[in-house]
């Protein structure tokens, strides 16, 4: 394969030398080559129980499939359906799934036929805090077993809400080769193996992942015979390569101006869709003086969301009104409310024993979704007397200080399986707290809220389950244990070429399905 500098193709004003652009050979010009611009410096892995970045999990949901899944383009868990699995039955108590599978699925790259020796394998890797960044989510699977090669059983230790979820094509969920990762070993994780519509072919460091349509796939082979998937954290760059034609769907900016300005772009469509990764300002108590909660609820009052929702633009956010996000079951506007105040802020700071003000060191990513709302926040938070000293790193960075308990306030985005246990175990349960055994993104150490949310995962009555979320929700209110702002939606602007084959409302992996149904003009 040739590759020639960008800056050969565009013009000698483009950022970045380092990237290129590769000719595909003679032989291959009549390919459906799919060219994917992601906004990254590279991938970490590609092993979908580790990744959990925006860029890595988009390029592990083309490769992996779960037990069920999200029907392409939809986010809705009324419409999940059979992906390796064919049919399930739930047990009358809840504490029993069997799956049924299909027969001839193929994994990838030879690898054999996928059945519930393999199933058995992936959810007990899933639930393994060595191998898996998810397998809190799995502390209630207490056996995963193969009644026989097309027969799985999932035994729970208590009923788990919407448990589909955590077999779905999700996280923990996706079913990896057992024999490609006992083979491969830890290089699995840059030459993985599923059974999904691509198949991994290379990764070239800094540069792109290169995937080709899976000939033997279930559903039938890709009608694109291969994705380039680049990585290139230039915002500016990439939206050059797209205006040039080098580039058929790439990460847009989510922000208002950026999209009506995109939307009028010849040859363009934009894509707008859920779910949003929702916003929040965790408040670290370990670092002095925020183990106050007076200091707490003044960072609180001196933080305008309508602002920040006004910065970002309608088209892009929906306002949040509880810890867990807009739309998840279980989500309730429950708790007391710190409406934004600076004068209220300024004389919690004085009766703390701050008259003069405070200052607070956070770590922040240079993602465009992530500093240009900081900046925001520094601003308002100076109003009231608090001097927010920022430390702007690359977002690989960011993910790794944040998880050294080294920063203020972390400002972080996430979705999550639409239920309220899925965001409230992972960001507010004692277990996932940063320096834990088995920790996950609770930023904020709150722990004030683990019996409700223990006792709601096995709660069996829909309605006192509801009742113990709220519950839950209103005690981590109380407690000030992270500001919620806003839901911020995803992005992605393609070639009208581009058609994904289904309607795109959503996706939980953040990133336009691209399968079988897909075609590329």
């Amino acid at each position: 394969m040739m590759c020639r500098p960008l800056r050969a193709v565009l013009g000698a004003t483009l950022l970045s030398p380092a990237l290129l652009l590769c000719a595909l050979p003679a032989a291959a010009a009549d390919e459906k080559v799919l060219r994917v611009g992601a906004q990254a410096t590279d991938v970490s892995t590609l092993d979908p129980h580790r990744a959990t970045t925006t860029h890595e999990k988009g390029a592990v949901s083309w490769i992996f499939g779960g037990l069920v899944r999200f029907q392409p383009g939809s986010t809705n868990p009324d419409k999940i359906e059979g992906d390796l699995a064919e049919s399930w039955q739930r047990s009358a108590d809840g504490r029993s799934w069997t799956f049924k599978l299909r027969q001839g699925v193929q994994f990838h790259r030879g690898y054999g036929e996928a059945t519930a020796d393999d199933v058995v394998h992936s959810l007990n890797r899933a639930a393994d805090p060595k191998r898996s960044s998810f397998s809190s989510s799995y502390q209630q699977f207490q056996k995963v077993e193969a009644l026989d090669p097309y027969t799985v059983r999932i035994s729970l230790f208590k009923p788990v809400p919407s448990l589909l979820g955590l077999v779905s094509n999700y996280h923990g969920g996706m079913i990896v080769s057992r024999k490609a990762d006992q083979e491969l070993g830890d290089v699995f994780k840059l030459k993985p193996v599923g059974f999904g519509p691509f198949e991994f072919v290379e990764h070239q460091t800094q540069r792109e992942v290169v995937l080709k349509a899976h000939e033997k796939y279930f559903r039938g082979k890709p009608k694109i015979d291969r994705i380039v998937y680049k990585f290139i954290s230039s915002d500016a760059s990439r939206e050059l390569a797209f205006s040039a034609g080098e580039l058929d769907l790439i990460n847009g900016k989510r922000e208002q101006r950026w999209v009506e300005r995109a939307r009028q772009q010849a040859g363009a469509k934009v894509d707008v869709f859920a779910p949003g990764e929702f916003r929040t300002v965790f408040i670290n108590p370990r670092i002095k003086p925020l183990d106050d909660r007076r200091v707490r609820e003044a960072i609180a009052r001196a933080v305008d969301v309508s602002q920040l929702i006004k910065f970002a633009g309608a088209d892009v956010t929906r306002p949040g009104r509880s810890v867990v996000p807009p739309g998840y079951l279980g989500e309730s506007d429950a708790g007391p409310k710190y409406p934004y105040d600076v004068a209220k802020a300024k004389a919690l700071l004085a009766e703390a024993g701050f008259p003069q003000g405070i200052t607070v060191k956070a770590v922040v990513s240079n993602n465009n979704a992530i500093l240009p709302p900081m900046e925001v926040i520094q601003g308002q938070l100076k109003q009231a007397g608090i001097n927010l000293v920022m430390d702007v790193v690359d977002h690989t960075t960011f993910h790794a200080q944040i998880r050294k308990d080294v920063s203020g306030l972390v400002f972080y985005g996430a979705a999550r399986f639409p239920v309220a246990d899925s965001y409230l175990t992972e960001f507010y349960h004692s277990a996932s707290e940063i320096g834990a055994p088995k920790q996950v993104t609770n930023f904020s150490h709150c722990k004030v809220a683990d019996a409700e949310i223990d006792a709601a995962r096995s709660e069996g009555d829909p309605a006192k389950q509801l009742a113990l979320w709220r519950l839950a929700q209103e005690k981590i209110q109380a407690e000030i244990c992270g500001i919620p702002l806003f839901d911020l939606l995803q992005v992605w602007v393609r070639r009208d070429g581009l058609d994904f084959g289904v309607p795109l409302e959503g996706n939980l992996n953040l990133i336009p399905p691209i399968t079988e149904l897909s075609t590329l003009k």
